[in-house]
């Protein structure tokens, strides 16, 4: 069995961070492995409070399943501090995985700052360029290159400002642009739009989490890198479109509906 390793933050909720990874990881076939960066205590509301994980148990946690087992594709998420993006970077450095996807976590569903300030300059000079692609949404993105970004020309405009950075491939993800949310593909050579059409819905919750955790199984089942992402965005169009309706905020989506649809599980 193929295998993929989550660095992230915990969601107590379960919608987002490692919970929706390693359900996200189970749901394509792959086997999932965690390292925990972060303790939040949230729900479909709000974040009520974050803890980081010392740092040298992170290292010791990357250091543990690096020494075991083959790890054919990595998910980073949450990291949350410069020291953090250190630790990371470096165990990455020694280990040399040949897949990574780099989710640049900075604030939650409920505008909870998860990445301190500090950790944006280290995220762009210690993982930029050693990841295989990072899949920064429109906010994120503009954290990242200080621009907005308004019209799908600006989308164009950020992939090219990422590339100065060091990232090697990048989806840009466009759902907080009006109309549907059309994701771009770049590759340093090409630009690939990935057409999405709206869902109504407010169960959103771990979205941007499970949709880049599928790029990592996908990646990690042998699958090239636009396949991957390809598939990956139908998967999360599905886990939306069958999303779960569960507390008073925003719902989690549905990472098993497939699986769940096959087993007769779902009253149609």
């Amino acid at each position: 069995m193929k295998t993929a390793l989550t660095i992230a933050g915990s969601d107590s909720g379960g919608g987002a961070g490692i919970q929706a990874d390693v359900k996200t990881f189970s749901a394509l076939g792959v086997y999932g492995m965690s390292a925990i960066t972060a303790v939040t205590a949230q729900n479909t509301v709000e974040v009520k409070s974050v803890q980081l994980i010392d740092e040298s148990i992170i290292r010791d946690q990357l250091s543990a399943v690096f020494e075991d087992i083959k790890v054919d594709a990595i998910k980073i998420g949450m990291l949350g501090s410069a020291g953090i993006v250190d630790v990371v970077a470096d165990v990455l450095k020694i280990y040399q995985p040949d897949q990574i996807v780099l989710d640049p976590v900075m604030v939650s569903k409920g505008g909870q700052q998860l990445l301190l300030d500090d950790a944006i300059e280290s995220l762009k000079r210690k993982l930029l360029p050693i990841v295989t692609v990072i899949t920064p949404n429109i906010p994120e993105a503009e954290t990242f290159i200080n621009m907005k970004i308004t019209t799908t020309q600006d989308m164009y405009d950020a992939c090219h400002q990422l590339m100065e950075l060091g990232a090697k491939t990048i989806l840009l993800k466009g759902g907080h642009l009006d109309g549907n949310p059309n994701d771009l593909f770049y590759d340093g050579h090409q630009f690939t739009w990935l057409k999405g059409e709206r869902i109504h819905t407010k169960n959103v919750h771990g979205t941007g989490c499970t949709l880049s955790s599928a790029i990592a199984a996908f990646l990690a089942r042998g699958l090239s890198l636009p396949i991957a992402i390809k598939e990956a965005k139908a998967y999360i169009t599905t886990a939306i479109q069958h999303s779960i309706d569960l507390g008073e905020g925003h719902g989690p989506t549905n990472h098993f509906y497939e699986l769940y649809n096959l087993a007769g599980l779902i009253e149609n």
